[in-house]
Formats: structure tokens, C-alpha cells, sequence
């Protein structure tokens, strides 16, 4: 399956500048699940900014 990079980047939401895996969905993903994290896109806008990607953390703000 090819990547849509450019697609993506119109949709993601990460802020994080230096990051090289920024529009490529699948390989976010796989860093992320690999540190027990979630991507940038699991978050809004506000909770993404403070790069708090762990899951607990998700549940958190999600639990209200």
C-alpha cells in the first residue's frame, strides 16, 4: 500500500517539528505503539501540545 504523505500531513495535527515520521500514518503508529503511546492524532489540539502521548494520559482526558 502506498503512502498518501502529502494527504496526510493536510490532517495531522502533530506539532512536534522535528518529527520525521509527520504524514506517514503507519510509521507514526508503529514508533508510538512501540514506546506504549499514542499518536499526536488520538489527542486535541490543546492535550497534543504538551507531547504527553501515554496512554493513561488518553484515558484521562477521556474518562470525563
Amino acid at each position: 500500500m502506498e503512502c498518501r504523505k502529502e494527504l496526510n500531513l493536510k490532517d495531522c495535527n502533530c506539532t512536534y517539528e522535528p518529527c520525521s515520521r509527520k504524514g506517514s500514518c503507519c510509521l507514526c503508529i508503529a514508533y508510538h505503539r512501540g514506546s506504549g503511546e499514542l499518536p499526536a492524532c488520538y489527542f486535541d489540539s490543546s492535550a497534543e501540545r504538551n507531547y504527553n502521548r501515554s496512554i493513561s494520559y488518553f484515558i484521562k482526558l477521556n474518562s470525563r
